[in-house]
């Protein structure tokens, strides 16, 4: 694995208690019926889709990784790719976070742009990945 996958790997682990200390959090805000995440629809959704998000796309990411290194692809195409793929777990659950911060918000603010362009991150990152192992 290159340096630069390792330190990417490295970071990415560094933020997988953080997505264990969301989702002690959602865990708080349901065992001690907190106002604003159970009485919200919206919210509640927004916020189980951001950690679940989150979680399933820093895995994701950690083995993508392994192929961005074997890919036939110029270093510089290489770091893009690597920096696509890891901004999406972070992009998509700020985005859905962000976007209802307020216990009272029951609809999304612009924020929710940010998990359209995580999914754009992700999309060009796998299909640039995707091109460089055909």
């Amino acid at each position: 694995m290159s340096p630069s996958s390792l330190s990417t790997a490295g970071v990415l682990l560094i933020t997988v208690p953080a997505v264990a200390f969301g989702g002690l959090s959602l865990l708080a805000h349901i065992m001690r019926d907190i106002p604003g995440y159970l009485d919200n629809p919206v919210r509640r959704g927004l916020w189980r889709a951001g950690h679940a998000h989150a979680g399933v796309l820093v895995l994701f990411a950690l083995v993508a990784l392994l192929y961005i290194d074997r890919a036939d692809l110029s270093e510089g195409v290489k770091s893009l790719t690597r920096a696509l793929i890891v901004a999406a777990p972070i992009l998509m659950p700020l985005g859905f976070f962000l976007s209802v911060v307020r216990p009272s918000d029951t609809r999304p603010n612009k924020l929710i742009w940010l998990v359209a362009l995580g999914g754009i991150s992700l999309g060009a990152g796998t299909l640039s990945l995707g091109i460089g192992l055909v």
